[in-house]
């Protein structure tokens, strides 16, 4: 194992990290992933609402709600804004159960770090922390953040989406 994968990889059970070098400047990185989340994530299969998702949503501000938008108008909470640092550092609750419903007190977070490395690309730290909040069906959700469910293949998406937006 290398020094990265030992601090990516997660030896903490009670956290997910994944990383990933995304061909887009900073800026656009930032954009396509608090601004742009409904065209990369997959509302079709990730949501927890009724209705169909049409649209992914973090507020911009400290406090401010994540969501998913539904095709009737209705809202569904994922979660909320814990920091708002454009265009380096964003922490959001969340607050999805292992039930994959909304509780306002479960408070796990994912932080997401945008690093320049060069003009055009800029490699993202993602940690999903606070897994302990699952109680007994902790290792059950790390496997899910890890492998199924994998936030390594929504980094993925998300990259694919940002190396669009950044072409002229």
């Amino acid at each position: 194992m290398t020094t990265e994968q030992a601090r990516l990889g997660g030896a903490d059970p009670n956290s997910v990290r994944k990383a990933m070098s995304v061909q887009a400047p900073l800026a656009v990185a930032w954009r396509v992933f608090t601004e742009q989340m409904g065209t990369w994530w997959p509302l079709a299969v990730y949501k927890i609402g009724k209705a169909n998702a049409v649209d992914a949503i973090i507020e911009p501000r400290v406090g401010g709600r994540w969501y998913e938008r539904g095709d009737d108008g209705s809202t569904c909470d994922w979660g909320s804004v814990v920091a708002w640092e454009p265009p380096t550092r964003l922490v959001l609750s969340w607050d999805v159960t292992a039930d994959w419903q909304y509780d306002p007190d479960l408070k796990t977070e994912i932080e997401i770090r945008f690093i320049a490395e060069g003009k055009d690309v800029t490699r993202v730290e993602l940690e999903h922390r606070k897994l302990d909040r699952y109680g007994p069906r902790r290792d059950e959700m790390r496997r899910i953040f890890e492998t199924d469910g994998d936030w390594g293949r929504l980094l993925a998406m998300f990259a694919a989406r940002a190396t669009e937006g950044s072409e002229p």
